[in-house]
């Protein structure tokens, strides 16, 4: 039986600004990345995301990001090695302190963290060293193929690997940049059809054509998509049908 985690990254509304369907979106997932407070998210914010997730029994995982709040943690910023672990490790333990049993289900960098931990190495091992600092055994997900994955295995961190319902491919196996045509999808059949099939091939059409292996562990959709509701709706029906069990990694 093909069995496949949909996540979501989670509770990114900030004081007096909404982003997202959160409340309605953990209806359909099994895991959410929750931000710590970096790049978006407050401590009340983080709370109440939280309470939902945890009420409703979705998975919860801690989403670290650059400290960013003016650019939504998708500007990469130089960091020593050193400061990055840190950073990391304090998130992580920040939204630990909100849950119930102080434990958490996994940890997903956030934004150009994530994407530049895809590519460096050593920024991956400091990553993953900060998330080793709170819990030697918390999960990581990272991107399928990715540096990020290579460094968990080298610190000693369980790992899943993570694909995109909701962002275009490059031939490497990177996401299309924010910046490019076709780098995020909206249209829920569409990205439905695509993510069963990278579920059932273990693998994407890049945006140029090329087809490229991805091992599939963990589907994600992106909580600030303003079709993020109907996305994660269309992918539970469409992979229901098809046989694959909806479930947490």
């Amino acid at each position: 039986m093909t069995r496949i985690d949909l996540n979501s990254d989670l509770g990114e509304s900030f004081g007096r600004y909404t982003i997202g369907n959160d409340d309605q979106v953990l209806d359909l997932i099994t895991a959410a990345n929750v931000a710590c407070g970096f790049h978006a998210g407050d401590p009340n914010v983080m709370v109440q995301t939280v309470a939902l997730a945890e009420a409703k029994g979705v998975a919860i995982g801690a989403h670290p990001g650059f400290p960013d709040l003016g650019g939504f943690g998708r500007r990469k910023l130089d960091m020593a090695p050193a400061e990055v672990k840190n950073m990391v490790t304090y998130q992580v333990s920040a939204l630990m302190g909100f849950t119930k049993d102080h434990r958490l289900h996994h940890v997903k960098p956030h934004g150009a963290l994530y994407n530049a931990a895809a590519k460096d190495l050593a920024l991956a091992r400091a990553i993953c060293e900060g998330v080793a600092q709170v819990d030697d055994q918390l999960p990581l997900y990272g991107l399928a193929g990715s540096q990020l994955l290579v460094a968990a295995k080298e610190v000693g961190l369980p790992a899943y690997s993570e694909v995109f319902a909701d962002r275009g491919y490059q031939a490497d196996g990177s996401l299309v940049p924010r910046s490019q045509p076709n780098a995020v999808l909206t249209d829920p059949l569409a990205v439905a059809e695509r993510a069963l099939s990278m579920v059932q091939t273990q693998s994407v059409t890049a945006v140029t054509g090329e087809t490229v292996p991805l091992k599939v562990d963990t589907i994600c959709v992106h909580g600030d998509n303003q079709a993020a509701l109907a996305l994660v709706d269309q992918l539970r029906q469409t992979f229901t049908a098809n046989g694959i069990t909806i479930q947490a990694c």
